[in-house]
């Protein structure tokens, strides 16, 4: 599947995609329920993050170029912009990276024993602010401000519903469960250590994320952006993914991959 121009096509290749990502998601769940099989969910999750690379990242964009080569126009902007962008990511990626090495190292084929369904709730939520905020990148490039608006803004809500499901619920029934970052208990310690780790440093990378929609919503309110140039939303769109690609990883570490561990 070729990326599309038409708005329409690319609007239904967003929704197509939204449903591969949605399929594989329960595919992995069930896999990890029925099968436990570690290799098949790594493969599931490299799978979804190849789709999100690729059609809601848009990766492909780095093989741009400005034909007219002139450093004052806004395209030779964008582009040198988009790659600065990629290369942050990329130097990111290497903290999550270290995050899941981690994981791997202190724990194992074990994991904590969580929520099983708070964690899939959160992990759909955010999947489907992905969708939402292709969509709205999509209106923009080709100028409609107010689906651009409408569609950011459920992002937002959606963003925001994550992060309080992480931090306000799964964090809070953890801590009740007995989950606790207490390295002194040489059974337990490690776990919560690794759970609250990767969850809050993936939680405040979502809290910026929310910081970076909203501003990207208020410039588009004022109608510093038109069809032609709107780097700063496919900025902020490329950031959203990325935070969702990185959980795409995170959510198998932690909620499937492995024998739970009681914090009791």
């Amino acid at each position: 599947m070729s990326h599309s121009q038409n708005k329409s096509a690319a609007l239904m290749q967003g929704v197509i995609i939204f449903v591969y990502l949605t399929v594989l998601t329960i595919l992995e769940y069930y896999v990890a329920v029925l099968f436990d099989a570690v290799p098949l969910l790594i493969i599931v999750a490299i799978a979804k993050a190849a789709l999100v690379l690729y059609y809601f990242m848009h990766i492909y964009k780095l093989n741009e170029t400005d034909h007219d080569e002139n450093p004052d126009s806004y395209a030779f902007k964008t582009i040198t912009n988009r790659l600065g962008l990629w290369l942050f990511l990329l130097s990111d990626s290497f903290v999550f990276a270290g995050l899941l090495v981690m994981r791997s190292n202190l724990l194992g084929l074990t994991r904590p024993e969580l929520n099983q369904a708070l964690g899939l709730g959160v992990t759909a939520v955010l999947l489907i602010s992905s969708f939402f905020m292709n969509r709205g990148e999509l209106q923009m490039a080709h100028g409609d401000v107010k689906g651009f608006m409408r569609n950011t803004a459920i992002t937002f809500i959606l963003g925001l519903g994550f992060l309080l499901g992480v931090v306000l619920l799964e964090w809070q029934i953890a801590a009740h469960e007995g989950l606790t970052a207490d390295f002194g208990n040489p059974v337990t310690g490690p776990v919560g250590g690794v759970f609250y780790m990767m969850t809050g440093m993936h939680a405040f990378h979502v809290f910026t994320g929310l910081i970076f929609l909203a501003v990207v919503w208020n410039n588009a309110r004022k109608g510093l952006y038109t069809a032609e140039k709107h780097w700063g939303v496919e900025a902020a769109a490329v950031y959203w993914h990325f935070v969702d690609l990185v959980w795409i990883f995170f959510y198998p570490a932690l909620y499937l991959i492995g024998t739970a561990v009681a914090a009791h």
